[in-house]
């Protein structure tokens, strides 16, 4: 099973991509990785699931940890999410309503006024 993650800086944001299927196996590798950054100080974070074909509910679950966890920093997280069967599990637990979910990275990044908006 592929899964991969890659990080790069855009301005103020740090880019977290997923590759491949997140869930049960693959979601505590995201988790790790987003500790690390945290731990590096990249606080304000845009989680470009562009990649991402499946995503169960411990990879949601691990997304809500993700959320706190920059949260608790004071950090900010918004998510890329143009696959529509990924976009409509985050409608259909309305986890789009706490966490900003946008088409592109590039709205993404644009959208740093408002942290829960939608584009």
């Amino acid at each position: 099973m592929l899964f991969a993650l890659d990080s790069s800086p855009r301005g103020d944001w740090t880019v977290l991509s997923v590759t491949g299927e997140l869930e049960l196996a693959t979601a505590p590798r995201l988790r790790q990785a987003v500790v690390g950054l945290v731990g590096e100080g990249h606080v304000d974070i845009v989680l470009d699931l562009s990649g991402v074909d499946f995503v169960d509910s411990i990879g949601l679950g691990v997304i809500v940890s993700v959320l706190k966890r920059v949260r608790g920093r004071d950090g900010r997280l918004v998510v890329a999410v143009p696959v529509p069967r990924v976009r409509a599990l985050f409608e259909l637990t309305r986890l789009d309503e706490i966490v900003a979910v946008h088409d592109t990275v590039d709205q993404a990044v644009g959208a740093t006024d408002d942290p829960v908006r939608h584009g």
